[in-house]
């Protein structure tokens, strides 16, 4: 019992020690000083009291009762199956009642009340009259059964008397040997089985071997016997059947004999049938199909006679230009030769022969096709674009239209890239007519190559109108290559089963559908590239026909670029019309021209720009009128018309105030700017920036890169020239005053407010978030400018007041001079809520300062008398600054008489 734990089932023991440690371990708990066993089920032990006992008795109660239990044993483990009753049967059971109390004390039979369940009416009653119809129809063969069983029984109980009873017979077995097919006694061991030890009696009497035999043969004539009974039985079983099949033969001979008479009749009537329908039948049949057979001989001859026809056929085929129907004759015949004619001695050599003429009718539809397209190309052009062509724009449709078919149905797709070299050269030799043209009108002594490859020093005027010249008759003969394209776009779609309805559909040939869906999507693919190809090589040359040295020597004005551009412009809205796809060469020498003017434009105007910066004299210049027209130009948006100032005589005649003009420039009707020459000059730049842009829309992107860096430059040179105090070592100016500053901040702030404007009017700025932000920057550095010059000699004076008598002093006069002095010099040039904003940074500079000269002085809000000089001065100051009204009207009251004392 020790060497495993009852409750633990994977615990097993060696030693009654082990155990031991096991129980006091896991089934003995401590409580105080006592121990109290829990091995036994549910942790309670049924020997030991609840109350514990000492480490010493626990040891002898483990030893007496766990140990050393040998014939008592342990109370099971209480499971489902330990109750007296199932409980899911007991709920289950339909013959219970409703169970008042399912958790009594003990399981038993007669814990619940019995209640009686009524038969379902759903299931009917069975009765022994439902079986009335079963026990009838097997009642027969239950009584024979039962009669053969009582038959065995008996025999079975016969007693076993006499030897010569068919069952005593039946009783004796017949060796297996008599049972054989054959019996062969020649053989030693059949004869030795036959025979047993019947050789072996060599040295008995005679006697003795007649006895011998004798016994044999009466056991021979006994397995005789049993097998004459066997027969017996048999016969005797099978006797119905034996006497049934004697009794029917006769039948049968008699069904046999009917039989072979009706076989002889059915042999008579067959013969005769023979002689009377089948022979002539069959005779007719033959002269059938003699004669389908000379029919069919004499449809071989007439095929014969035709096919020998073939070669004056195709001859006159050809002269009319029926390619098609002249390649279908020899596809045609070839197909009879090989299929119904094979064989043939005199049509040998005709399959050789209609190979070669085939190969004959490619080579003369290519060179045809080749022909064709020389002359329809090389035919003479018209002399300008508003001179339309004499004849129709595709020569000799229906020779077209026959070559082009007689290629497909020889599926020679070549003809595309032949025509397509063809246009090519007739582009070339158009470009080099052209450059001769040109080059005899003029002094030049260059010499070309055969296909005029070599790039010319020609200026853009002349580019211009070698182009203007290329352009008509490029498209006259992109026209004729259009046209082409199309009818052999229509003959491809008649090849290939479709109709043609367009409005100049040529009459196409009547001819079965012979090209596949795939090669009219190759061809059809072919056809469109071809169009786009030559359209490209177009704007290819003539973008290639000058170097690109000769156009950076000459110089470009606007209205020749203008010309350029509607050139450029319409030759490629032309051939976009034509192919569908846009060229790029053209376009992009004309973007190179564009760019190479935008930046000699821009390299000028920034050049003028910089030498009027460091001319200028930063002095406030009358507004001309015409400057004031532009500006409000600039604010609708409206750039078309030219600027017609010159900024030389701007400079001198408003520099000297000799030009009519407003003193001051306005914005929207209300905003007045004091300005400086070089803003007014700035303002034209922009104007004329913008009115190249809308000019030439080509050049919007380059000028909106190029007003960025030209305001960039005026931003930083300014900054130079003013806060920098370069303008004193270039322009000559003593010093920088605070009416310069205010004029560069006007300048700037004119700029802020037409950045917007301009922004709208090229769409496209790069840059314009930090060009305004450096514009907002300067014009806050320079506001940080000119209060900080002022606030320096205020606090200078302040740092020498003391609160003393006479007053006002002569240090708040001063104060009150520098402030006069600020005024007079920014009031007529900034705007006021500007001018209000400096003041209020200099008046909390002037605060702060005197707060702390009152402190280092120790003068209190106290009603002394240093407290009465304060106000004093406090008042002077403040009358200084209402009669400048350099503050708002709110910040203008005697609230500093108080708020200078909060510290």
């Amino acid at each position: 019992s020790w060497q495993s734990c009852y409750y633990c089932t994977r615990e097993h023991f060696k030693s009654v020690n082990e155990f031991v440690s096991h129980l006091r371990s896991r089934h003995c708990t401590r409580e105080g000083g006592s121990f109290v066993c829990r091995y036994g089920f549910n942790g309670v032990c049924a020997s030991l009291p609840l109350d514990g006992v000492s480490d010493r008795d626990y040891d002898a109660h483990v030893a007496k009762y766990h140990v050393n239990q040998q014939t008592r044993e342990l109370p099971p483990e209480w499971g489902v199956y330990s109750a007296a009753q199932n409980l899911p049967a007991v709920l289950n059971d339909p013959q219970r009642g409703k169970q008042s109390n399912l958790f009594t004390k003990k399981w038993g039979e007669h814990f619940v009340e019995r209640v009686h369940v009524p038969h379902t009416p759903r299931l009917p009653d069975i009765t022994h009259a439902d079986f009335a119809v079963y026990l009838g129809s097997i009642g027969k063969r239950y009584r024979w059964h039962e009669r053969r069983q009582q038959q065995q029984q008996q025999q079975q109980q016969l007693p076993a008397t006499g030897a010569a009873t068919p069952e005593h017979l039946s009783a004796v077995p017949v060796p297996e040997i008599f049972l054989k097919s054959q019996l062969q006694l020649h053989h030693a061991t059949t004869f030795a089985q036959v025979f047993p030890n019947y050789m072996q009696q060599g040295d008995s009497t005679t006697e003795q071997r007649q006895q011998t035999g004798r016994q044999l043969q009466e056991q021979l004539s006994h397995y005789l016997d049993i097998v004459e009974v066997k027969i017996a039985q048999q016969v005797a079983q099978k006797s119905a059947a034996f006497f049934h099949a004697m009794t029917t033969q006769h039948a049968i001979l008699a069904e046999m004999q009917q039989a072979a008479e009706q076989v002889q009749q059915l042999r008579a009537a067959l013969a005769q049938l023979h002689g009377s329908a089948v022979v002539d039948s069959f005779r007719v049949m033959r002269y059938a199909q003699r004669r389908q057979h000379c029919h069919h001989t004499l449809d071989k001859l007439r095929l014969m006679a035709t096919v020998h026809k073939t070669q004056p056929m195709l001859q006159l085929l050809l002269g009319t230009q029926d390619y098609v129907a002249a390649l279908d004759l020899i596809s045609t015949t070839q197909e009879i030769l090989a299929a119904e004619l094979l064989g043939v001695h005199c049509f040998k050599h005709l399959p050789m022969q209609l190979g070669e003429m085939e190969k004959l009718i490619d080579k003369m539809l290519t060179t045809e096709f080749e022909r064709y397209a020389a002359h329809d190309l090389n035919r003479p052009l018209p002399e300008s674009a508003a001179q339309p062509e004499t004849d129709s724009v595709c020569a000799e449709e229906d020779k077209l239209v026959a070559i082009v078919m007689g290629l497909l149905r020889k599926q020679n797709f070549g003809f595309v890239q032949s025509y397509q070299q063809e246009a090519v050269a007739t582009i070339r030799a158009i470009i080099k007519q052209l450059l001769i043209e040109l080059l005899a009108r003029g002094d030049h002594e260059l010499c070309l190559t055969g296909a005029g490859e070599q790039a010319l020093d020609l200026t853009l005027a002349e580019w211009l109108a070698m182009l203007q010249r290329a352009s008509h008759a490029l498209l006259a003969v992109l026209e004729r290559v259009k046209a082409v394209v199309s009818i052999m776009q229509q003959t491809a779609d008649a090849a290939a089963g479709g109709s043609c309805p367009r409005e100049h559909a040529v009459n196409l040939i009547d001819s079965e559908a012979f090209l596949s869906a795939a090669h009219h999507a190759q061809l059809s693919a072919q056809l469109q590239q071809l169009l786009q190809a030559v359209c490209h090589y177009c704007h290819e040359r003539c973008a290639n026909v000058v170097a690109p040295q000769s156009l950076e020597r000459s110089a470009v004005s606007e209205q020749e670029l203008q010309q350029l551009a509607l050139v450029v412009a319409e030759f490629s809205e032309s051939t976009l019309a034509i192919c569908g796809t846009a060229s790029v060469p053209l376009q992009l020498a004309l973007k190179v021209q564009a760019s190479r003017y935008a930046q000699r434009f821009h390299a000028e105007h920034k050049q003028k720009l910089a030498l009027l910066l460091d001319q200028e004299r930063w002095r406030q210049v009358d507004i001309p009128h015409e400057f004031q027209r532009i500006i409000d130009r600039m604010t609708a948006g409206d750039y078309a018309k030219p600027s017609p100032l010159d900024p030389a005589a701007l400079l001198n005649g408003n520099g000297n105030g000799n030009s009519n003009g407003n003193p001051v420039l306005l914005l929207e009707g209300k905003q007045p700017f004091a300005l400086v020459s070089v803003a007014l000059l700035l303002i034209q730049m922009l104007y004329e920036y913008g009115g190249s842009a809308q000019r030439l829309p080509l050049l919007a992107s380059y000028h909106a890169r190029n007003v960025v860096d030209l305001l960039r430059c005026f931003n930083s040179r300014s900054c130079q020239l003013i806060i920098g105090a370069g303008a004193m070592r270039v322009a000559g100016l003593k010093t920088i005053t605070s009416t310069n500053l205010a004029l560069v901040s006007r300048a700037l702030q004119l700029v802020l407010y037409l950045l917007p404007r301009l922004r709208d009017h090229f769409e496209c700025m790069s840059g314009y978030e930090a060009i305004e932000r450096d514009y907002q920057g300067h014009v806050k550095e320079i506001e940080h400018k000119i209060h900080g010059i002022v606030s320096e000699r205020v606090i200078a004076q302040l740092e020498a007041w003391e609160a003393r008598p006479p007053i006002p002093s002569q240090t708040f006069r001063l104060i009150s001079r520098h402030l006069v002095k600020l005024h007079e010099a920014i009031a007529g040039v900034l705007p006021e809520a500007q001018i209000h904003e400096i003041y209020g940074v200099v008046h909390r500079n002037f605060k702060d300062k005197l707060r702390e000269q009152l402190l280092k002085l120790n003068v209190y809000n106290n009603g002394g008398p240093q407290h009465g000089v304060v106000t004093s001065e406090l008042t002077f100051y403040m009358e200084t600054l209402r009669t400048l009204k350099a503050l708002p009207a709110d910040q203008l009251d005697d609230g500093i008489l108080e708020h200078i004392w909060l510290y």
